[in-house]
């Protein structure tokens, strides 16, 4: 007969929490079950209190499956009906409809583009345009491949609310992505659209008169586009007129800062989500389950693409002389490179994943001492053969006029090289740039490598990135780094991402890494339970919003713990 394992603690080893839950089962009486009889029928599952004593005293092993499979699906519906019943709630909140204006600014911005949207820019455009129009507000994920042109498309959202004197709130989560993004908005607009829309950026590290000029923008409505940081966040920020808002880097914000800035509108403004890293489809559905996802997979023409290559220097040490070499020829032909660090000095991390086990680096290897932007500077610029090239420090702990100036000068090519933390991670477009290399890549976790990695092949030119890892082969570190120089297809990185690092707390503020909040239910192997337990929630919210003919579920979901009612309520 099969024995239960229970995690154990110091204090009570899991034999004894064997005799203490088979004490309770014999005392317990019969379980009501929170799914409905007939969705039990129609999948032939095990009713809940039958799994639920069978999962802890099986007879035999064919007793295991049946009973965690019935409880797999009891958890992915209460998760995917806590769900339904927020997307209703959100349906429900007024909002202002803004639809395509004729001759308008979004019009007159698309005549002047100089290139054609891909196909998927232009039916994700249209996707958004229509439930902009619509007076219930939109909650939209918006993902897509490094380079597939999200920010464009947003723009263009954010320009349709314009047209009708609304403005549009673009929340990033560093600095140097927010200045990136008002310069690149900026440049698209042009001089005439740019004067009339007036677009204006707010961060934390502004001088007062900076900010005021800002603050004033924003309250009167002068500034139709306010791009931020946290900053955006702040009691004094107040908008005239608040139709959209976009949060960039979803990951990076918790759903605390989501529902910050919402309220900042009148009525409730419509809400678009960027997700610079691609998101498995079951991912989207759990932790982003109020939102609807739209999908750009398509990269713009006359992308000449990335060559990836590990730099394998525990086995071979003089490949990095290589690198360097390899780099000095980049540099030769006219172009730029990144040189990418986990920490910014000797102990100082940056955006590196931690040695935690979740992402880091393994055992021993955790001790090995990270490469950092001060130490790689002073290298390089010792370099023979990077002699008389440009070579400057780019990190979070630099003021933020020094980061925003590096940021230009490397833009306008006055830098070959900029050696960086992961600030560079996203958002960074310099298509002159051709060489990536990241040092200690074993640090970081397979999407940041895959954003990392998107930094350059922008343009005209091919990309090349160079991962240098001293992980040993057949480890996990290694295993990552692998998997990213094996393809550029940023969907199953993902996925490869999630069976490295489990979901994380998906229903948590975080809403990435870290312990998974689920109990026996993974995103990954369970994808297809999960979509059908979320078209079943769905039926069940819309027949009946209260769910006052199903008692059971309306009291597991009342019992959800106060952490994830709170994450729910927010939005």
């Amino acid at each position: 007969r099969p024995m239960p394992i229970y995690p154990a603690s110091e204090k009570i080893p899991s034999w004894r929490l064997a005799d203490i839950i088979d004490g309770v089962l014999d005392r317990l009486v019969r379980l009501p079950d929170p799914v409905p009889a007939r969705i039990r029928t129609a999948r032939g599952d095990l009713d809940y209190d039958t799994a639920v004593r069978r999962v802890h005293r099986p007879v035999d092993e064919h007793d295991l499956e049946p009973a965690r499979e019935a409880l797999k699906f009891t958890e992915a519906l209460l998760l995917q009906t806590a769900l339904a019943e927020q997307r209703a709630r959100l349906a429900r909140r007024p909002a202002v409809g803004y639809p395509p204006a004729p001759d308008g600014v979004l019009e007159r911005f698309d005549a002047a583009l100089p290139f054609e949207l891909t196909g998927d820019q232009r039916a994700v455009g249209e996707e958004l345009s229509a439930e902009l129009a619509a007076t219930v507000p939109m909650h939209r994920l918006l993902q897509g491949e490094v380079g597939s042109g999200k920010t464009l498309v947003a723009l263009r959202a954010m320009l349709q609310v314009a047209d009708w004197g609304a403005q549009a709130a673009l929340l990033a989560p560093t600095e140097v992505l927010a200045g990136q993004h008002l310069r690149s908005i900026v440049d698209l607009l042009g001089p005439e659209l740019e004067a009339r829309l007036a677009p204006v950026l707010l961060t934390g590290s502004q001088t007062k008169r900076e900010r005021q000029e800002a603050l004033l923008g924003a309250v009167t409505g002068q500034s139709k586009l306010v791009i931020g940081t946290h900053a955006l966040l702040g009691d004094k920020v107040e908008f005239a007129d608040l139709g959209l808002v976009v949060i960039d880097e979803q990951h990076r914000f918790g759903v605390e800062q989501r529902e910050q800035l919402r309220r900042k509108g009148r009525s409730a403004p419509h809400m678009l989500v960027l997700s610079a890293t691609p998101i498995p489809r079951t991912v989207a559905m759990t932790a982003f389950g109020d939102l609807e996802v739209s999908t750009l997979r398509e990269l713009p023409a006359g992308r000449a693409g990335i060559d990836s290559f590990v730099v394998a220097t525990a086995e071979h040490p003089q490949w990095l002389d290589r690198v360097w070499q390899r780099t000095a020829e980049e540099l030769d032909r006219g172009r730029q490179a990144f040189v990418v660090c986990p920490a910014i000095a000797p102990g100082e991390p940056e955006g590196a994943e931690q040695p935690d086990g979740l992402g880091g680096v393994d055992g021993a290897d955790a001790q090995r001492p990270m490469m950092n932007v001060a130490e790689t500077v002073e290298h390089l610029r010792a370099l023979p053969v990077l002699a008389g090239r440009r070579i400057e420090p780019l990190h979070g702990a630099m003021p933020a006029d020094e980061k925003d100036r590096t940021m230009r000068e490397f833009a306008a090519g006055d830098i070959d090289i900029v050696v960086s933390t992961t600030v560079i991670e996203v958002g960074v477009d310099v298509p002159n740039a051709s060489v990536m290399i990241v040092l200690d890549a074993d640090r970081f976790g397979v999407s940041q490598l895959h954003q990392l990695r998107g930094r350059v092949g922008r343009g005209a030119w091919a990309g090349i990135a160079l991962l240098v890892t001293a992980a040993p082969v057949l480890t996990l570190a290694r295993d990552r780094v692998e998997a990213v120089a094996a393809t550029l297809d940023g969907f199953a990185l993902a996925e490869r991402d999630l069976e490295l690092r489990r979901e994380g707390d998906v229903l948590g503020s975080a809403q990435s890494g870290g312990r998974s909040s689920l109990k026996l239910l993974r995103v990954v192997p369970d994808r297809a339970l999960i979509e059908e337990a979320r078209a079943f929630a769905g039926e069940l919210i819309a027949a009946d919003p209260e769910l006052r003919g199903e008692p059971a579920l309306r009291a597991a979901l009342d019992r959800l713990d106060g952490g994830t009612r709170a994450h729910l309520e927010m939005g």
